[in-house]
């Protein structure tokens, strides 16, 4: 017993070592476990509140957007160019149409809408919530589409741009006014330019509904009206822009050119009149159209102006005082520059001349003389002055501008080209400023296509004009542009009345291509009519003509005989529509 009870008492006590420590145990693993649900918890009430009560009230939230109108677009005279219809697009719920009833639905819909019956059937048996059948078509498909009371097909109204018909199965002024795509975002020409103004503000209304997609009267509701966007009003004449497109369309035809461009300002304001480009293409049908015909040849690409140039090398140089119009030269038809022989472009010695002869006949020597006679840094300084070694500005997207390299860092072959119009790049805007100048007796009128936005007058026209030669300067040069359409290259553009009251000049450049210029040419015509008081200066470039007889005699793809008439039919139509009469002499 004693034995018993000294071995008894600690075994006894061994045995709830182990209980004790299970216990202990326990009571961990409880805490643990609590600690991790309190954690999860902590994480998801206070971490995650945020984002959860975002996703909570989103099942319940709805925000309806009200597109905002977006604006019209009128030419100088008020008619309307752009106007908004209203289209329709139809939609599927492909979950909501029972299987007996698709083919019907399917059939509905492609004999209404010609969409492929057996690619709807594939969109009503895939059992997605949305898709749509068809976008932007009429009120009367809609209309027929509703009165057939179809399972799970649904009507959207949308807003669409429409362009006025032009010629060719083209939209009037289709590169100047570009187009609004279907997410109602202005693309290229004015529409992209002035996307912030024409679109406006979009609002919204703001609401909660219940699963019964009933709204919940309790809760907060906010509503936003649209604020819509301007209406601009354009320089542009849409009588002119016609005419011009008209022109031009047979005129590129006619040369068998690879394309062409007419481009015609306000000689006082800088306001574009008429912007055309042949081939263009129809702007209400932008979605089937090669995006290649999108980019505009006018501002978006530029060119080699020449004999055009020498309007302004010669009007520097007069007005610097190193020449003036009566200022005798001799011209052996070349001239050694840099090292390099140039020639005029007939290579024939023209003897003794004056320089109005010399811009008459469009001789090379006599610029590059001119250019030497002022100096490199007086000829560089007026090719800034005149707005050639920087973008025009125009309002217009996409202005694709290549300015000469600074003053010190070109050579003395490349003055001496330039001088000319040959490796010097310039856009249309550019060039059609630079020569205007002379018409605005002096004064650079800053290009610009739109006068005002909604009610506020484009703040450029308030801006005073730079003066960039005398009024006297200009007065010369318009005499001895006069004398181009009298006398030299510009016989071809006479208007009849106005013979001896007009100015011009031709211009023709030989196309570079990997650094050596080819055959093919820009040919253009540049003038103001009538000369001693310009109601217009207008300018027409051809693309690589290839005029009838060409083959054998080159100087046929010149200015004159591809670019002159087309200038001359156009000047025509502007004369008639504005009465413009002759100045008494």
């Amino acid at each position: 017993m004693i034995t018993g009870l000294q071995f008894g008492a600690p075994n006894q006590k061994a045995r709830h070592v182990p209980g004790r420590w299970r216990v202990i145990a326990l009571l961990l693993a409880g805490a643990l476990l609590a600690g991790a649900i309190w954690t999860r918890l902590a994480y998801w009430q206070v971490v995650q509140h945020v984002q959860l009560s975002a996703e909570a009230q989103a099942q319940y939230h709805e925000l309806v957007e009200l597109p905002a109108v977006r604006g019209s677009i009128f030419d100088r005279n008020m008619r309307q160019l752009v106007v908004n219809t209203t289209v329709y697009s139809a939609f599927v719920s492909p979950d909501q149409i029972p299987d007996n009833q698709r083919a019907r639905v399917a059939l509905a819909l492609g004999s209404v809408l010609g969409a492929d019956a057996g690619k709807v059937n594939q969109t009503l048996a895939s059992g997605k919530k949305f898709a749509y059948i068809a976008r932007r078509f009429s009120k009367q498909k809609a209309d027929q589409l509703r009165s057939m009371l179809l399972p799970g097909v649904g009507l959207e109204e949308e807003q669409q741009r429409s362009y006025l018909p032009g010629i060719s199965g083209s939209s009037l002024a289709a590169n100047l006014l570009g187009f609004v795509n279907y997410d109602r975002a202005g693309q290229y020409g004015v529409e992209a330019y002035y996307q912030k103004q024409l679109a406006g503000t979009a609002g919204y209304i703001s609401s909660y509904r219940d699963l019964a997609n009933r709204e919940i009267v309790l809760g907060t509701h906010t509503h936003q009206d649209p604020v819509n966007g301007s209406d601009l009003v354009l320089s542009l004449d849409s009588n002119i822009q016609y005419a011009a497109e008209q022109q031009l369309a047979a005129g590129v035809k006619r040369a068998r050119a690879e394309s062409g461009s007419v481009l015609i300002m306000d000689p006082k304001t800088g306001g574009i009149v008429a912007w055309a480009d042949y081939p263009s293409y129809n702007a209400n049908n932008f979605a089937r159209t090669d995006p290649g015909l999108f980019l505009d040849n006018i501002s978006s690409s530029v060119y080699e102006p020449g004999s055009v140039m020498k309007v302004v090398t010669l009007s520097g140089a007069i007005n610097a005082g190193a020449i003036s119009p009566d200022t005798v030269i001799n011209d052996p038809g070349y001239v050694y520059v840099g090292g390099y022989r140039i020639y005029d472009w007939d290579r024939r010695n023209h003897g003794t001349i004056t320089y109005t002869y010399v811009l008459a006949h469009s001789l090379n020597v006599g610029a590059m003389k001119a250019m030497l006679a002022e100096g490199h840094d007086n000829f560089y300084k007026y090719m800034q002055a005149f707005g050639l070694t920087r973008a025009s500005g125009i309002d217009v997207a996409a202005e694709d501008v290549v300015p000469p390299p600074a003053a010190g860092k070109m050579q003395d072959s490349m003055y001496a080209t330039a001088a000319f119009g040959q490796g010097i790049d310039v856009n249309m805007v550019q060039m059609l400023a630079a020569v205007n100048v002379i018409a605005n007796g002096g004064r650079y009128a800053p290009p610009h296509v739109v006068e005002r936005i909604g009610n506020r007058l484009n703040p450029i026209l308030l801006a005073p004009q730079a003066q960039v030669i005398s009024a006297a300067t200009a007065q010369k040069m318009t005499a001895m542009m006069e004398q181009v359409v009298q006398h030299g290259s510009g016989w071809t553009s006479r208007i009849r009345g106005f013979e001896l009251d007009q100015a011009g000049k031709t211009g023709t450049s030989q196309i570079p291509v990997n650094g050596r210029y080819t055959l093919d040419v820009w040919a253009s015509f540049i003038g103001f009519l009538p000369a001693q008081h310009p109601r217009f200066t207008m300018m027409v470039v051809m693309r690589k003509p290839h005029f009838p007889g060409s083959d054998q005699d080159w100087t046929l793809n010149d200015g004159y005989m591809t670019a002159e008439p087309v200038w001359q039919k156009i000047a025509q139509t502007i004369v008639l529509d504005w009465r413009i009469t002759p100045d008494p002499h």
